[in-house]
């Protein structure tokens, strides 16, 4: 008796969009209340454990990825606006940003190359072909950027996709803890390392830390963004990736 209301509602629930956008914002405050509850140590990353949390619902309910996408694609939509707004912060350091715009230019240029060629040589040297190299080459680029780079280069734009947000995954849980290692104390310097190699997600936890961090963190990723799409298809075609 208790079991067929049960399965009404879930096919109810199912046949909306809300019910993955709904599952998606609760699997969010879940893993924030246990990254608060663990101290906001950087292991707990929310993002990680969300994702980790979503994986396994899909998987125990039988749900294809494009039906999770139809219902919780306004979070995607979102995601426009939500880097547009990191302008907000970033206009409110535009002073700093004056005085540091050679080492910005120099760090940017220097991230970007490594980033992409450190990706390239690792995969190579453990046998990776070509299309994988090529996908592996954007992925500290935010995944729009990089799965656009992948599809036009020859790579796979999916592969690239799981790239990106491992890396910036890793980029956040790993990042702050490295950067305090190395004895970096200034939040400018540590939030556009963060941006640089983590993206949206290395910002969203650079925010975290502190304001001026986000907003140089932000701004690392829109810089690099371009800068990557500038520059890695004549940086593949030199190293003979890619054809002219």
């Amino acid at each position: 008796m208790t079991d067929a209301p049960l399965t009404q509602i879930w096919v109810y629930l199912a046949a909306s969009p809300l019910l993955w956008l709904t599952a998606t914002l609760v699997c969010y405050l879940i893993a924030l209340k246990i990254y608060r509850l663990g101290r906001e140590n950087a292991l707990l990353n929310p993002v990680a454990i969300a994702v980790g949390l979503l994986i396994a619902l899909l998987q125990l309910t039988g749900t294809p990825y494009q039906t999770y996408f139809d219902g919780a694609q306004f979070v995607h939509f979102l995601l426009g606006p939500a880097t547009v707004a990191l302008a907000i912060p970033l206009y409110r350091q535009r002073e700093r940003l004056k005085t540091l715009a050679l080492p910005i230019l120099a760090a940017l240029l220097a991230g970007v190359t490594t980033a992409a060629l450190s990706a390239v040589a690792l995969g190579a040297l453990f046998g990776a072909d070509t299309k994988t190299l090529i996908s592996l080459a954007p992925k500290s680029v935010t995944a729009p950027v990089a799965m656009g780079i992948s599809e036009k280069l020859g790579g796979l734009p999916s592969l690239t996709a799981v790239l990106v947000v491992s890396t910036g995954i890793v980029g956040a849980v790993l990042g702050t803890g490295l950067l305090r290692l190395l004895r970096i104390r200034d939040d400018a310097v540590k939030g556009f390392a963060m941006g640089l190699t983590s993206h949206g997600i290395g910002t969203a936890r650079a925010f975290q830390v502190s304001p001026v961090m986000g907003a140089f963190s932000g701004l690392a990723m829109a810089l690099s963004a371009f800068v990557t799409a500038l520059l890695l298809p004549p940086l593949l075609r030199w190293i003979g990736l890619v054809g002219d």
